[in-house]
């Protein structure tokens, strides 16, 4: 399940990358060429750059592939480097909970409550900030795969 979910979040980063590209030329070409920029392309680049970014980062830790420093758990015997996994899952599930989910939905249930609008594109800001909390369930579902992993790798090694 853990591939399909990154194999699906692959093409969908792929297709926001596209729309943006396509989103971002449209407004050079409008620009330089007819003389008259698409007021729309500039905000939809920048939202299709929030939900690149944020399912991203998503996508880098289903592979396991954050930013880390390495200095410590290379060090660590291999009971003590699993130990650190799983504690570090722990800790990245409940900011990720904190974070990206109640402060995600707070943030759209308030953009949405005062019907928040976009400039250009005239959409309701909550589904710009829906992708919070969509990445954050699938952060911390990542990060329980991890744990259970971790875990099932110490009892092996015990």
């Amino acid at each position: 399940m853990q591939k399909n979910l990154n194999r699906i979040l692959e093409w969908a980063v792929v297709a926001l990358l596209s729309v943006m590209l396509l989103s971002v030329l449209w407004g050079v070409l409008t620009r330089y060429i007819f003389a008259d920029q698409s007021s729309w392309t500039d905000e939809l680049a920048r939202f299709m750059l929030i939900w690149v970014s944020i399912l991203g980062a998503a996508y880098v830790s289903g592979k396991n592939a954050h930013i880390a420093i390495d200095l410590l758990p290379d060090s660590m015997s291999e009971k003590k480097k699993l130990k650190l996994e799983m504690l570090t899952s722990v800790i990245i599930s409940i900011f990720v909970f904190m974070i990206f989910i109640i402060g995600g939905l707070r943030y759209i249930y308030i953009s949405f409550k005062l019907g928040q609008t976009s400039a250009a594109l005239e959409i309701p800001m909550g589904y710009v900030y829906l992708i919070l909390p969509i990445s954050g369930l699938i952060i911390i579902f990542f990060k329980i795969h991890a744990m259970i992993a971790s875990r099932k790798a110490l009892k092996l090694v015990e």
